[in-house]
């Protein structure tokens, strides 16, 4: 995108009033649209983002601007706009970049939008018109396939120098079921880091017969009762709770600052001993998996919690200055646009020693959460809230009558230690995580879990 030796000047220009480093993060991004409505194929956009963001650094101090241009005037004006907001000494600086290809963990066999229109609208057809036909309480039907074709260059002042590429392609369908007085949704939406070949694998149909299930299933319930009680969470998105709940508390982000739960308990049990938790940006073809991380650092598999111990934080290049830890490939962000901060990738709680059918038998009154929502948290105190998409009454070890309205209420330090069950269905979901530096894919996942107590709020 970006000549070498442009760069060299651009992030000379960027420390020439005294910076310790400076990076360039530069970016062209086409994504593609296709959405389904009202029985048909209603529209279908493809846009492109293009730009640079220039970063540098004194200490723990940043300035970080952008620009869309891209000529050598713009992005010399670009990186001088932040070396004159940075200080106002002068420094003469060398920079030699050096390139360095890194492996590819997730290769491509159909980049989506070369593909023929009439394949990708067909495949979104097969999701909602099944869930369409799939019963006549079925009423309205929406669905969308989307992709992602994300290029980017890193280059920065301690000579690196390297591209990178990741596509992505996601497909969600969302049905509502009417029975002449009320209405209930359900969903589906599962994505890969992949191209279409994810569909030798996710078959469209399924993911449209879960959508009306998970509806017709919510007409029929009733309102969940309220209190505090054992909750089996299932496996898949259930992980939502740790990501939001706990993941973002490890993040140096929040830790960095002092201003997580977990800031200073490295080392310590936080969580119950069967509570193995990690995040791994290495997985080949997951949705939340890079090669590199947006500050051009190798991505790793980090065990956050062993066995109920704190392990490790989740660390970009800044909280690495304030930490004085070691980086672990989680700078991420959104967009050029955004500058970059420690982010989830794939995140889960591992399998466990429990069996599944063990962990329902154990329950005699309580609730089992087969589908979670989406909720809110407070990283601070990791207090949170989360919906429960799709929930039943638990009655003496066996699953009963569905409900619905659920919501789960607790703490992220309280549940770590509550998970008394750990099962061995370890799954993931695919999911968009908003934060300081935008929004960006992330897995989260878990085998099927039991807290032994948690608030249910409900009627």
């Amino acid at each position: 995108m970006i000549s070498r030796v442009l760069l060299e000047d651009v992030l000379a220009a960027a420390m020439s009033t005294g910076a310790d480093f400076a990076e360039v993060y530069a970016e062209k991004t086409r994504n593609n649209g296709i959405r389904f409505l009202d029985g048909k194929i209603d529209t279908i956009n493809d846009t492109v983002v293009s730009g640079v963001g220039i970063r540098a650094f004194i200490g723990t101090r940043t300035v970080y601007a952008t620009t869309t241009d891209l000529t050598r005037s713009g992005l010399i004006r670009c990186a001088k706009a932040v070396a004159d907001a940075l200080g106002e000494s002068k420094a003469e600086v060398s920079i030699h970049l050096t390139e360095r290809i890194f492996p590819n963990i997730h290769p491509v066999k159909i980049v989506p939008t070369t593909a023929d229109i009439k394949t990708r609208t067909d495949l979104l057809k097969d999701a909602c018109v099944t869930a369409q036909n799939y019963d006549e309480k079925i009423k309205q039907v929406m669905g969308n396939l989307a992709s992602t074709d994300h290029n980017i260059l890193i280059a920065n002042s301690e000579g690196l120098y390297t591209t990178d590429r990741h596509v992505r392609t996601r497909i969600a369908c969302s049905a509502v079921a009417s029975n002449g007085t009320e209405n209930q949704s359900g969903s589906a939406s599962p994505g890969r880091g992949m191209g279409l070949e994810m569909f030798e694998f996710i078959d469209p149909k399924e993911v449209g017969r879960k959508a009306a299930e998970q509806a017709l299933v919510n007409l029929r319930a009733d309102y969940c009762p309220a209190g505090q009680m054992p909750v089996a969470i299932e496996n898949g998105f259930g992980g939502v709770i740790f990501h939001e709940a706990c993941g973002h508390s490890l993040e140096a982000t929040s830790v960095g600052t002092g201003t997580s739960q977990m800031a200073g308990k490295m080392g310590q049990k936080i969580a119950n001993e069967k509570v193995t938790a990690i995040d791994d940006g290495t997985i080949p073809g997951a949705w939340g998996s890079v090669n590199i991380d947006d500050e051009g650092h190798v991505t790793q598999r980090n065990v956050l919690i062993e066995n109920g111990v704190l392990k490790s934080y989740m660390i970009d290049r800044l909280g690495s200055r304030r930490m004085g830890m070691e980086m672990t490939g989680n700078g991420r962000r959104e967009s050029f646009m955004y500058e970059p901060t420690s982010r989830m990738t794939n995140t889960f709680i591992a399998n466990g020693p429990d069996k599944n059918e063990d962990i329902i038998a154990s329950i005699e009154y309580g609730l089992y959460a087969k589908s979670m929502g989406g909720g809110s948290v407070n990283p601070l105190t990791g207090e949170f809230n989360f919906s429960v998409s799709e929930g039943y009454i638990v009655r003496e070890g066996k699953i009963c009558e569905p409900v619905r309205g659920a919501s789960l209420v607790g703490t992220g330090s309280q549940i770590l230690m509550d998970i008394d069950m750990v099962g061995q269905n370890l799954e993931t979901a695919q999911g968009m995580c908003g934060s300081s530096s935008g929004s960006v894919p992330t897995d989260v996942g878990q085998p099927l879990i039991r807290v032994s107590k948690i608030t249910v709020g409900g009627r």
